[in-house]
């Protein structure tokens, strides 16, 4: 296979481990641990998980461990840097123990179900170390939730001498890989499972899980093209670019883009829903900009835009909550044909209030918040075409305030949507270490005999060499929440804290970054070789949290 320049060098680089890791390996264990919420709730439904303790590793003298043999699951959406967790993983069990053997189910956890995998060697781990993508064995969005699932799984790992299963995914995917543990436990398959932190939307994280793998790249590869629009715009100087970033369930990427590009308006989901804004008071703050920097001469801007904020609208998310519940496994609904019949079917069963904002929305809007659900039953948020429908809102306003004389300018846009552009990037010199070093640290904790628990490396603004790695029960992340009209146990997503320092230090800014013509910032493409000024600062949102 032909590969670039940049493939070649990137094939060569050896990522860094934490010191605890590059010898043998001391466990300690702290104090039991409880859910986030829900505790009673979630210790009756993973008796067997629950409570365990939180994991750190120390160094230590190297040790014999018996061989095990383990399948790895790529779960969901690609992230930058999953080839290096299972690189990590790779190396890890084979140091531990040369006969050790890794297996990889193809095309996500569904490969585990129809027992489709294939053993991964020196030659297909060394093809895809430090590359993007999940295309070594493939990924899926199967949810492994049902008992047959389970009993195909165990199926297949007493065939191949498999005792345990790392699982690389985000919440979902995760909470999946709890259950999957509670249940191996229960019946006494001895297998184990563990899983890892994976998404780049950032929500997968607590004091135990700085960030997600992914997310770092993700957001240096947004923010280059951010960089690029805001020089072409501060060229032409007669566009408002808006644009919409990945990020249904938190505004993380959002932020920190702008926190590395200072764009002139940026929307906080969080904020919106904290502050109750409707959707004409948030078009309100967009248009006061464009009128403030229209009357000093500058008709041009870039705005960015979570993709999920039209759920953080206080209305449109009970809009949303209801429409979840009424199109739930709806087979009425699904066999109507017609468009207009579907829209006055929904209208019959909403409240008198989300009928009202239903009805509003622009046609094209209101059918895409019906059009077919995502894998947890919910609507797809990212079909929604927010960018478009606020310049919509935007063109409406600005022309009732240029006929009562009080706007002058010219509003001239352009709309974009990043999102698969950074999925799949070669990842940074952070993250191939971040992933390398998760990868490794599953592979000790399968060693250990550990299950339930999801891979951590902490201390992350530090040097590699000094991050803590470990392992933090998934049960200890979890709360109770309404999926497809019921109750279930899931790992609670993290959004943005607006007493965070990352929101605040964005907040102090923003008036300067809406007004100001020099203010905008040009990250360039990420960096893999110079200075580590340039080439290995983790995330503006890593250093902010950790006051750095």
């Amino acid at each position: 296979m032909k590969k670039s320049p940049l493939q070649l060098a990137r094939a060569s680089y050896q990522p860094k481990l934490p010191a605890s890791l590059q010898k043998g390996v001391v466990l300690t264990a702290g104090e039991p641990t409880e859910s986030v919420a829900n505790q009673a709730q979630i210790q009756q439904l993973f008796p067997n998980t629950y409570g365990m303790p939180l994991i750190k590793f120390e160094q230590g003298e190297d040790k014999e461990y018996p061989a095990v043999g383990v399948g790895v699951i790529l779960s969901g959406g690609q992230a930058p840097g999953g080839h290096n967790v299972v690189s990590g993983l790779y190396d890890g069990l084979k140091r531990l123990n040369p006969k050790n053997r890794l297996f990889g189910f193809l095309g996500g956890p569904q490969g585990l179900v129809d027992h489709k995998y294939v053993e991964l060697t020196d030659e297909i781990v060394d093809e895809y170390r430090n590359t993007g993508g999940f295309d070594i064995i493939g990924s899926g969005r199967t949810k492994l939730e049902e008992k047959y699932q389970f009993d195909r799984g165990i199926e297949i790992c007493k065939a191949l001498g498999i005792n345990a299963i790392v699982i690389i995914g985000g919440d979902d995917s995760n909470t999946n890989a709890c259950v999957l543990a509670e249940y191996y436990l229960q019946k006494e398959t001895g297998i184990q499972v563990i899983g890892c932190p994976k998404t780049i939307d950032g929500d997968l994280k607590n004091e135990m899980i700085e960030t997600s793998f992914g997310f770092d790249t993700a957001c240096k590869v947004y923010s280059e093209l951010i960089g690029n629009i805001q020089r072409d715009a501060n060229s032409a100087k007669k566009y408002w670019h808006f644009i919409r970033l990945m990020g249904r369930s938190a505004s993380h990427i959002t932020l920190e883009c702008a926190l590395q590009t200072q764009p002139n308006i940026c929307i906080i989901s969080e904020e919106v829903e904290a502050k109750g804004m409707t959707l004409n008071q948030l078009v309100d703050s967009i248009v006061k900009v464009v009128v403030d920097r229209a009357n000093h001469g500058l008709n041009f801007g870039t705005i960015l835009i979570p993709e999920g904020v039209i759920e953080f609208v206080p209305a449109m998310k009970k809009l949303i909550a209801e429409l979840n519940d009424i199109l739930a496994n709806n087979t009425e609904f699904n066999l109507l044909l017609n468009s207009d019949e579907k829209r006055e079917y929904v209208r019959s069963r909403l409240s008198e209030e989300s009928c009202g904002v239903y009805s509003d929305l622009p046609v094209a809007i209101a059918r895409q918040l019906t059009l077919d659900r995502d894998p947890h039953g919910n609507v797809q948020v990212s079909r929604i075409e927010t960018e478009k429908l606020l310049i919509e809102m935007c063109v409406t306003k600005l022309n009732r305030l240029k006929a009562a004389g009080t706007y002058k300018g010219k509003f001239s846009t352009v709309n974009h949507f990043f999102g698969y552009e950074g999925r799949c990037a070669t990842p940074s010199n952070f993250d191939a270490d971040y992933c390398y070093s998760l990868g490794y640290t599953a592979a000790v904790l399968i060693s250990e005999g550990k299950t339930g628990y999801m891979s951590s490396v902490r201390n992350l603004t530090a040097p590699a060499e000094e991050w803590i790695a470990g392992g933090v029960p998934i049960t200890m992340m979890m709360n109770m929440e309404r999926r497809h009209g019921e109750m279930k146990p899931v790992i609670q997503k993290a959004l943005v804290q607006l007493d965070g320092e990352p929101f605040k230090y964005f907040v102090a800014h923003r008036e300067e970054w809406a007004n100001s013509t020099t203010s905008y910032l040009y990250p360039g493409p990420i960096q893999y070789y110079g200075p580590d000024c340039v080439c290995n600062q983790p995330t503006r949102t890593l250093a902010l949290e950790h006051q750095k």
